[in-house]
């Protein structure tokens, strides 16, 4: 089945489930009690930490468990600079790419958490040890493909050489960034400059893999719709009790297209009118010691829904569109919206909306 077909077949179940007619449900709702603990679960998520993946409420059904070597790939990747800010690299010793510079990076092995992957590849490819500081970025190509970019500090170990040459690499070396370097791929130069960003001026906060695990790849939304008068709105599940959505990746899909099939089973009437922007990773959650079985990863995520507004009329003249009151209206009776009330928590997310302070996720498809 192509793509589009496959996307058809979930539209189709997505829109065909009973519904009892439209449903224009608001947090009148949500009891206090629901409020509150809903509340403090986005306090929980947005300080970092995160909860176990009880249940999947979307697209269980065309997911498959995450299984290493079998259906899924990650990658780890270090961005590792010296007291000069000179980045460590390694030289290839692959057929494919021999002699050439490269970040250290490599695949993550069955029974292995995302930090012992990446120590085991600095340690094998450069020679050193290291700690992992935080993650920089992470790139997907669907839920089959992701890379995880890691920003680290050498802790001991010395620098590989020659003599040390092996299958993993022929040596290491640190690199000025100026001098001339054959790289295996310019894909790294992005990297870099993520890296030493940070490493300049840290933009946000620190965020490394929670050891929980997880069976599916899976986002969980934190979707959010910001009001005129900066009211916030947050979009939940009703049963068993108000929670924040969580959606299964499709292998046909960019991960984050998760969210946008919440907004197409809430709110179908309005989809095609607003943007589903998954603003950045509040924290992601990994385990991976029992194979098959925890290989799979939770992003927690900050998504908003934003009008899809031209910004120009057909005589090309600026548009000014006033902004909503209120979110689109929910149509499926899975879903109500919550009206954010504790002040501190309603300024947090109205922050994060308007200058995010997130780990992002790009996808490369």
């Amino acid at each position: 089945m192509v793509c589009d077909d496959l996307g058809d077949v979930l539209m189709t179940q997505l829109f065909s489930r009973p519904s009892g007619g439209v449903h224009f449900l608001t947090d009148m709702e949500v009891t206090a009690k629901d409020r509150l603990q809903v509340e403090e679960q986005v306090e929980q998520m947005l300080s970092g930490l995160g909860s176990e993946v009880s249940l999947c409420d979307l697209g269980l059904e065309l997911s498959k468990p995450a299984t290493l070597r079998k259906n899924v790939t990650y990658i780890v990747c270090a961005v590792v600079f010296n007291d000069q800010e000179e980045v460590l690299m390694v030289q290839e010793a692959k057929h494919d790419c021999y002699k050439q510079w490269y970040l250290p990076a490599g695949r993550v092995e069955v029974g292995e958490s995302l930090e012992e992957a990446l120590r085991r590849e600095v340690r094998e490819e450069a020679g050193f040890d290291c700690q992992p500081i935080t993650l920089l970025l992470i790139q997907e190509q669907g839920p089959q493909w992701i890379r995880f970019i890691f920003l680290a500090r050498t802790t001991g170990g010395s620098i590989k050489t020659l003599k040390a040459a092996d299958q993993e690499s022929l040596q290491a070396s640190w690199w000025d960034r100026q001098s001339s370097m054959p790289l295996r791929g310019r894909d790294i130069l992005r990297l870099i400059e993520y890296g030493l960003k940070y490493h300049r001026n840290p933009w946000h906060p620190i965020t490394l893999p929670l050891d929980i695990s997880c069976r599916h790849i899976v986002q969980r939304l934190l979707l959010v719709f910001v009001g005129a008068e900066k009211q916030i709105w947050i979009l939940l599940i009703r049963a068993p009790t108000p929670h924040l959505p969580t959606a299964a990746a499709l292998k046909t899909h960019a991960m984050t297209w998760a969210a946008n099939m919440v907004v197409q089973e809430a709110l179908p009437s309005s989809y095609y009118d607003y943007e589903v922007n998954t603003l950045g990773v509040i924290s992601l959650q990994h385990n991976g010691r029992q194979h098959g079985k925890t290989d799979g990863v939770c992003f927690n995520t900050v998504v908003a829904l934003v009008p899809d507004r031209a910004p120009r009329d057909e005589d090309g003249l600026e548009v000014k569109w006033p902004v909503p009151v209120t979110p689109p209206p929910v149509e499926n009776p899975r879903y109500v919206w919550m009206e954010v009330q504790e002040p501190a928590l309603r300024e947090k997310l109205l922050q994060e909306t308007q200058n995010p302070s997130l780990l992002p996720i790009h996808s490369l498809y």
